[in-house]
């Protein structure tokens, strides 16, 4: 995601994971071209990643919960 495809003020929330060949994890947004640009823009890594990983945690508990409630009757 370059500059010229972005808004003022525009709020992005970069949810990529690439590896550059170098090893270096960069997001799909070009965040030094948009940091001055946007309102909010969200890091790659360091952004979403954590709540990813609380939401999975959470899925995976409402699941296993289900589960038990479905082989209990």
């Amino acid at each position: 995601l370059k500059e010229d495809m972005v808004k003022d003020g525009a709020v992005v929330i970069d949810v990529g994971i690439n590896r550059l060949d170098t090893g270096k994890l960069v997001g799909d947004a070009d965040f030094e071209g948009l940091k001055n640009k946007c309102s909010f823009l969200t890091p790659v890594p360091g952004g979403v990643g954590p709540m990813t990983i609380a939401m999975l945690l959470k899925n995976t508990i409402k699941a296993s919960k289900l589960r038990d409630k479905r082989e209990s009757k």
